[in-house]
């Protein structure tokens, strides 16, 4: 970090690193082979079921990106000039702490203003709608929304995660580009094993892929860490990973659905 205290202050690093790693991550996994052993859709599937190309994808992230930059700047601003804000970086325990409810703050506000978006047939076709035009998810489309919900749903849930829990701008860097990264996980469209965002979280892309198919809309809205709330309301809904008959790739399929066919 020595590099970077030189150059750039915490507030800085806040603002701009999770961006940063969004587009590297993300980047990461479309220059991959096409690994199509761990593929949960086949390229096929993505072309003909997605309805928004990746230049638009990719424009509709910036313009999202650009709200998150404006929040946050005057977020650290607000803060640090009321003296509300806090530089001292506390013990590592207390740090770990604000680093777990962060996890379960972000998750139970992005759990109820998902769910209401679904709900709420007006949002829903106005706004929510454009993030599930990616049928397929894909890694650079998982910050792929109408900006009012980006606004709403990262930048907000963001926002009164780092407030509620007190943490320093440095806490904040290392948890926001944490999030991202998990963020772009859920939506990469590659279960690899030995990934440990998918090794140790149960709310991992197959999870998050049952919820942008048809017959999951209504469940699996937990994002990005835990399954918690969709488990204790109901929503949660159990999958088996079933390999492809040519070998090439799982597939998430609902229990429910299953069930239904026979």
């Amino acid at each position: 970090m020595v590099f970077w205290e030189e150059h750039f202050s915490d507030e800085t690093m806040g603002t701009f690193f999770p961006i940063v790693v969004y587009w590297i991550y993300a980047g990461v996994y479309h220059l991959l082979p096409s690994l199509k052993k761990f593929r949960l859709h086949t390229l096929e599937e993505k072309k003909q079921n997605n309805v928004v190309e990746l230049p638009e994808v990719i424009r509709g992230v910036l313009v999202q990106q650009t709200f998150q930059v404006i929040v946050a700047q005057l977020l650290f601003f607000l803060t640090k000039k009321s003296g509300s804000m806090s530089t001292i970086q506390p013990a590592m325990k207390i740090q770990l702490l604000q680093f777990g409810c962060a996890m379960l703050i972000m998750d139970s506000w992005q759990y109820l203003t998902h769910r209401y978006m679904h709900h709420n047939h007006f949002l829903y076709r106005h706004i929510h709608s454009q993030h599930h035009r990616l049928i397929v998810p894909c890694a650079f489309g998982a910050l792929y929304n109408h900006p009012l919900e980006g606004l709403l749903l990262d930048t907000v849930g963001g926002c009164i995660s780092f407030l509620v829990t007190g943490m320093t701008p440095r806490t904040a860097v290392f948890f926001f580009c944490f999030a991202t990264m998990k963020t772009v996980d859920d939506h990469c469209g590659l279960l690899v094993s030995w990934n440990p965002l998918q090794f140790f979280f149960e709310n991992n892309t197959a999870y998050h892929d049952i919820h942008h198919q048809l017959h999951g809309l209504k469940f699996n809205y937990s994002q990005p860490f835990f399954s918690i709330w969709d488990r204790i309301l109901g929503t949660y809904m159990p999958f088996d990973l079933v390999e492809r008959p040519d070998g090439q790739g799982y597939e998430a399929r609902s229990k429910k659905l299953q069930k239904n066919h026979h």
